[in-house]
């Protein structure tokens, strides 16, 4: 029963992931990205975080640029969207 239960979350948090990258990739809703989802995409895609201040900076072996997200309430700034869309097709990155 436990291990259901987990499996559930599991499947939950990547069908989640999936959604948000599928959001991302559409660039019809670039302003209305929870914060807190494209944060956890990025790090399902292999990024790595770290903060300082107010800035959440990814990075990832292979990929030459570095993302630098800020929210702006519980929302992704719809440039960083766009970032991370561009990003996403240049280097064929998938969950």
């Amino acid at each position: 029963m436990m291990a259901a239960r987990a499996e559930n979350r599991h499947h939950f948090a990547m069908s989640k992931k999936a959604k948000t990258l599928d959001r991302v990739m559409c660039g019809e809703c670039d302003r209305n990205i929870e914060f807190n989802d494209l944060v956890s995409l990025l790090q399902a895609l292999g990024f790595s975080m770290r903060i300082r201040g107010g800035h959440y900076i990814f990075d990832r072996t292979g990929v030459l640029e570095i993302i630098n997200l800020q929210p702006s309430g519980h929302h992704a700034k719809g440039y960083q969207v766009k970032q991370v869309r561009e990003i996403v097709l240049r280097y064929g990155l998938s969950l």
